[in-house]
């Protein structure tokens, strides 16, 4: 299995997770909601697979270009 590092693309906070480890996810599914500049910005899955890892919790600060989630596919 291919494991791929999903990245924030802004620095913020994380406002929302849609998803659990062990979910199977779709091409641009939306996997947590970031908060920056009170603007919401949803880290989309950039293929289908399954959720092997989240490294972030709610309300943590993140920066960009962070690794947030690990997807297997």
């Amino acid at each position: 299995m291919a494991r791929q590092e999903i990245e924030s693309e802004v620095t913020g906070n994380v406002w929302k997770i849609e998803v659990s480890v062990g979910d199977q996810v779709d091409v641009e599914e939306t996997l947590m909601i970031l908060e920056s500049m009170k603007m919401e910005i949803p880290v989309e899955s950039p293929a289908a697979g399954k959720v092997a890892e989240i490294l972030v919790e709610k309300e943590d600060q993140v920066e960009e270009g962070q690794v947030v989630a690990i997807l297997e596919s």
